[in-house]
């Protein structure tokens, strides 16, 4: 500012005032109006994203509730049985994340051929991948409940949640394709109602199930199934009527094209490795805290909502930045990139801020709305302040995660999240009898070093990272 004052009255002073002020006004303006145009993008692809993804763990929350009213074993049951399908179904994250990025890029090189054939090709993996999981689901399930320190009393009710839930699974990924399309193609409105759907007719029929017909555990992985199955089919219709052109011309042999497939497989075999990495100490969370003691694994239960409820919030704003950095990239506009990762994480890191300061002034009220169990309620609370810090320690992560999709940068992700990882370990085990303090402590390494490494490495590198 203090330049262009300088520069405006050394004009003045040559006799040049009056139009070297009109320029940097004018100059001024079209800068405002940039910034508010970028931040209008932002928030067109966030704020649809924000509301699908808030309901997504209104699911588990509204779950958690309808088995908090039967017992603690319950509520552990649904914990424990929710985590292995998110150890599953997170693995395969990187049919949303790759397909959002790559699709992206091609539409900032305005390729709909591409586009098309990336949705073609993840839905192909998507139907390999649920294929090979139904047909290895005993061992799997058998391994998972071993892992996750299942004890005998509530082993029947993870088992039954684990065998109904699991017919899910082919839904479940391709809507994870569907819906990371429609993000690359920069239309935020069919993934929220897609997401609504899905979630409303789970919510309502897990109540139905449970509530009415007394199901149980198996009540809220019924509700799962039927509302996974809806979305699917009201996803391919939109695809059917809003973007027949970008699927209908498609021949075989580009469908099958090795090059491009083999650069689909290898950016999405390195997000593979990086989300087995983030399930597995999401997976080792759980598994400790089972270890602890049932109490310990019901508290905890209840307040991973708390960090479901900041992910899926942050998300918004990341899954934003995935489609604006992917469309920026694929058009080789370098100045507009930066400014939408510089923007993106000021609105990033203010929605962490205000989610802290509501977990710190309404997390004991919440917690009570998860259960009705005291016990249960009392080993939750004074830990209640882990999950007020933890938005603000750890929401770069998720915004830097959003970066680096929409950059492909993979193989990025996949060795920052390798090391976070070991570093989570390493705090752990350095304690020879360690509680659930330091099982905090130790996520809470993890969470932040995911966000430090991530930037360290765009430090260096910078929009060439890959």
């Amino acid at each position: 500012m203090e330049r262009r004052l300088s520069s405006m009255f050394v004009a003045i002073g040559n006799g040049a005032g009056a139009t070297h002020i009109e320029h940097c006004l004018k100059g001024n303006e079209i800068a405002r109006m940039r910034r508010d145009d970028l931040n209008r993008e932002i928030l067109r692809l966030a704020a649809p994203n924000i509301l699908s993804n808030l309901t997504v763990p209104l699911i588990g929350s509204v779950d958690v509730v309808l088995m908090g009213g039967l017992s603690a074993a319950h509520i552990g049951a649904l914990g424990v049985g929710t985590m292995i399908f998110n150890i599953l179904y997170w693995n395969f994250g990187f049919l949303r994340m790759g397909t959002t990025g790559i699709t992206a890029q091609a539409v900032g090189r305005q390729d709909d051929e591409a586009a098309g054939l990336t949705l073609v090709r993840a839905l192909i993996s998507a139907g390999v991948i649920s294929l090979v999981i139904l047909l290895l689901q005993v061992p799997i399930g058998r391994a998972a409940m071993h892992l996750m320190n299942v004890d005998e009393g509530q082993s029947s009710l993870v088992s039954t949640y684990f065998s109904i839930r699991l017919w899910a699974i082919p839904a479940t990924l391709s809507m994870y394709v569907l819906l990371g399309w429609f993000l690359g193609l920069q239309n935020a409105i069919y993934p929220l109602l897609l997401t609504v759907l899905v979630n409303v007719v789970n919510m309502a029929l897990s109540a139905w199930l449970v509530l009415g017909a007394g199901l149980g555990v198996a009540g809220v992985a019924w509700g799962t199934v039927g509302a996974q199955y809806s979305g699917l089919a009201i996803g391919l219709l939109l695809v059917a009527f809003r973007y027949r052109n970008k699927v209908s011309a498609l021949r075989w042999q580009s469908i099958r094209e090795l090059s491009a497939f083999v650069h689909f497989l290898r950016i999405n075999g390195d997000i593979f490795v990086r989300t087995v990495c983030l399930t597995l100490a999401y997976g080792f969370f759980y598994s400790r805290s089972a270890a602890i003691g049932q109490l310990t694994l019901a508290a905890n239960t209840i307040l991973y909502q708390f960090m479901i409820w900041m992910a899926y919030g942050i998300d918004g704003f990341a899954f934003a930045a995935e489609s604006l950095v992917g469309k920026y990239t694929g058009a080789g506009n370098q100045n507009r990139l930066k400014a939408v990762i510089r923007r993106s994480f000021l609105w990033g890191g203010g929605f962490a801020v205000l989610l802290a300061v509501c977990y710190g002034v309404a997390g004991p009220a919440i917690v009570d709305l998860f259960t009705s169990d005291a016990e249960v309620a009392s080993v939750a609370v004074p830990f209640l302040w882990w999950v007020v810090a933890l938005p603000v320690l750890s929401f770069a992560s998720f915004m830097w995660d959003g970066v680096f999709v929409g950059l492909t940068a993979s193989r990025s992700m996949r060795n920052s999240m390798a090391i976070a990882l070991a570093l989570f370990l390493a705090v752990w085990f350095m304690n020879p009898t360690p509680d659930n303090s330091h099982l905090w402590l130790s996520f809470a390494v993890f969470m932040t070093s995911r966000g430090l490494l991530q930037g360290l490495l765009y430090l260096r590198k910078g929009t060439s990272l890959r």
